[in-house]
């Protein structure tokens, strides 16, 4: 008994993939030699294979077994190793299940996806962002990027990567020149857990991360949080996609309250999906030749036009032919987006 615990002990010292291969051909030859024994009670050599499986897996389902003494000595080698190594494998397979768990959530693994977003630096801004796009689309994955220890939020579509996001290290874990965007957001939090109040030095974290993904990734459409609006010409030399003035928004958007009662409300469905309605960007239809013809026709089928990118004056240019490099915006339910993609998408294969 002692002579075999320090086996077993040597063997689970060993290289998986060694004991998982040296598990096979233990197998493999056990199966074989029970059907050489004794081929009238194994029939065939798959099931002698069957015998050493239910054997090894301690199941012994008793629908074969040996009968004579050479198939009895086999059966017994068998039990004191085979259920040895089987039980080897399992208890590695768990422990490799175990550290992948614990890598995952303390943010260790490389992510390998692509077209998903990136989100750069956890803060409540950054949690209300990561919770719109999973609500938004079921599909998109998102990877964090942050120096805490674990993961702030377990989800299934949500990656963790531990690392300094000025770092292009961390950043090729998290996979971005594959990714659909990136935001970064303004980070208070130093490496030594100190809170910062002053905006210039935040914003100057924020312009350090947002250099190194624009020097690296200047593809990925990127957006920028900047806590003072003063800062924003520090910003202006690098090709940034897009800024969000977090505090400056709630300011305008409560003065925009008190002078006009319900407007917040308007812009809180634009914003989020908590009514119904929501702002999608639709492709332009063969069949419209200006902006008068899109607005009708959506306007019939469910859909207001309010835009043509950044340009609201719709209204002012209904009759102005629709440009090549149009991107139009509407105001509807998912449902009616829905309908509207797939009749654009029968229109150009006609």
């Amino acid at each position: 008994m002692i002579f075999l615990t320090k086996v077993l002990m040597r063997v689970i010292r060993m290289n998986t993939k060694f004991i998982f291969i040296l598990s096979v051909i233990f197998i493999g030859c056990s199966a074989l030699l029970s059907y050489e024994l004794e081929p009238e009670t194994f029939e065939n050599r798959f099931n002698g294979l069957w015998w050493v499986m239910t054997t090894v897996t301690t199941v012994g389902y008793g629908d074969y077994y040996p009968h004579t003494i050479a198939g009895k000595c086999l059966g017994m080698v068998i039990y004191f190793f085979g259920i040895g190594l089987v039980s080897v494998i399992i208890s590695k397979v768990i422990d490799s299940l175990f550290i992948y768990s614990r890598m995952k959530e303390e943010g260790k693994l490389r992510y390998s996806g692509q077209n998903h977003f990136v989100i750069i630096d956890w803060s409540n801004h950054a949690e209300n962002a990561i919770k719109e796009i999973l609500n938004t689309d079921p599909l998109s994955e998102v990877v964090l990027i942050d120096t805490l220890e674990k993961t702030p939020l377990q989800h299934d579509r949500v990656h963790y990567v531990q690392g300094n996001p000025q770092q292009l290290t961390t950043l090729e874990m998290a996979n971005v020149s594959k990714a659909r965007a990136v935001f970064i957001f303004a980070d208070e939090i130093t490496r030594y857990d100190k809170t910062i109040r002053d905006p210039s030095f935040i914003d100057g974290k924020t312009l350090l991360v947002a250099s190194t993904i624009e020097r690296n990734y200047n593809h990925v459409y990127t957006i920028v949080e900047i806590r003072d609006k003063e800062n924003l010409m520090n910003f202006q030399h690098m090709q940034i996609d897009e800024f969000i003035f977090g505090s400056e928004t709630i300011s305008q958007l409560a003065v925009r309250a008190a002078f006009n009662p319900g407007s917040s409300k308007i812009l809180t469905q634009l914003l989020t999906r908590t009514y119904g309605q929501d702002l999608y960007e639709i492709p332009t239809d063969v069949h419209w030749l200006t902006f008068h013809d899109a607005f009708q026709d959506l306007l019939s089928k469910g859909a207001t036009l309010i835009s043509d990118g950044g340009n609201l004056s719709i209204n002012k240019r209904l009759h102005e032919k629709i440009p090549v490099t149009a991107r139009l915006f509407v105001i509807c339910d998912k449902e009616t987006y829905r309908q509207l993609t797939i009749s654009s998408a029968s229109n150009c294969n006609k």
